[in-house]
């Protein structure tokens, strides 16, 4: 009986590591792109065990398992504090030019606005995405909204609703949608405190859940990548990607806009599932262009959705002055 255990544990790992690699948007075949930390861990667990009894073709089950442990292990490195970091921490910037971005998912059935609103009102920041905002979630945001400047609303009752605040002057601000489905994306031009142009974008596409293939889902982030790379301004872009960073769909995104991510040798910061440790994955996304500099990046406390809301501080120095094209 435990040589069927095993040889079952070992071939399940061995499956959902294969099947990221067809690239199929099917998504059952894509789901097996966020558990790569949990695969590595069963497949080791499964060597553990196997080592001091007698199983069947043992030299092969543990080649194949040592070989899942080495694959996952090397998708997930980057996101652990071993790797080299790609985006060094900046200082000395007068606190009067930084920039304070804050994403948060709020959780459409979440019924603790008190609890975002007293976390909004704390980092009070520059610029504010709210996703899954539905008409509730709007009304009891009015106060606080009314501090921005410019406001920028989708409001849905499908998870789908977004919500763009800033403060900062904007020369354009537009909700897109990027691919042939109903969830939203934002796009804005910003000054920043030092007089430089930046563009702004913010996502939350489908996550691949039955009923979801990732077609549209990669399309939407594909499209954000092309309208960065198409602009010479310095770019962030932020949001609930429903993708976690080290699925080839993010890792084309960032080759596509040449964009680098503060998670890189910093550790996961695990965004969702807020309310189960052992399922968090790093799935609320920060990206930025080499002419962006990064103050800080930290994952707030709990308030009642299923996501972490993610702050950044940033600054853009006046020698990254960008022109003014599209």
């Amino acid at each position: 009986m435990l040589n069927w255990v095993l040889w079952a544990l070992a071939l399940s790992v061995v499956i959902t590591t294969l099947l990221p690699l067809t690239n199929s948007v099917t998504w059952w075949v894509r789901m097996w792109d966020f558990p790569r930390v949990h695969i590595a861990g069963v497949a080791l667990l499964t060597l553990a065990v196997s080592l001091p009894f007698t199983v069947s073709l043992k030299p092969l089950m543990s080649t194949v398992l040592v070989a899942v442990v080495i694959y996952q292990g090397l998708q997930i490195f980057p996101y652990t504090p071993l790797a080299q970091t790609e985006i060094d921490l900046s200082s000395g910037q007068a606190p009067d030019k930084e920039i304070t971005l804050l994403s948060v998912n709020v959780l459409m059935e979440n019924e603790r606005y008190q609890d975002l609103i007293a976390i909004l009102q704390r980092e009070d920041p520059d610029v504010l995405l709210l996703m899954e905002t539905d008409e509730t979630w709007n009304v009891a945001l009015t106060e606080v909204l009314s501090r921005y400047a410019t406001v920028e609303k989708h409001i849905a009752d499908d998870h789908y609703g977004m919500i763009f605040g800033t403060r900062l002057p904007t020369s354009h601000v537009e909700l897109l949608w990027p691919a042939d489905d109903d969830t939203p994306a934002v796009r804005a031009v910003l000054t920043s405190p030092s007089g430089v142009d930046f563009n702004f974008i913010g996502l939350h596409p489908r996550p691949p859940v039955p009923g979801n293939t990732t077609e549209v889902r990669d399309k939407q982030i594909k499209d954000a990548a092309l309208m960065t790379q198409s602009s010479e301004r310095p770019t962030v872009v932020m949001g609930d990607f429903n993708d976690v960073a080290w699925s080839w769909t993010t890792k084309r995104f960032r080759d596509y806009g040449d964009l680098l991510e503060p998670r890189v040798g910093r550790g996961m910061i695990s965004s969702f599932h807020a309310d189960y440790p052992f399922m968090r994955l790093p799935i609320d996304q920060m990206f930025m262009t080499k002419n962006v500099g990064l103050v800080s990046f930290r994952r707030l406390e709990n308030f009642g959705s299923d996501h972490f809301p993610m702050a950044a501080t940033v600054f853009i120095a006046q020698s990254e002055r960008a022109s003014n094209a599209d």
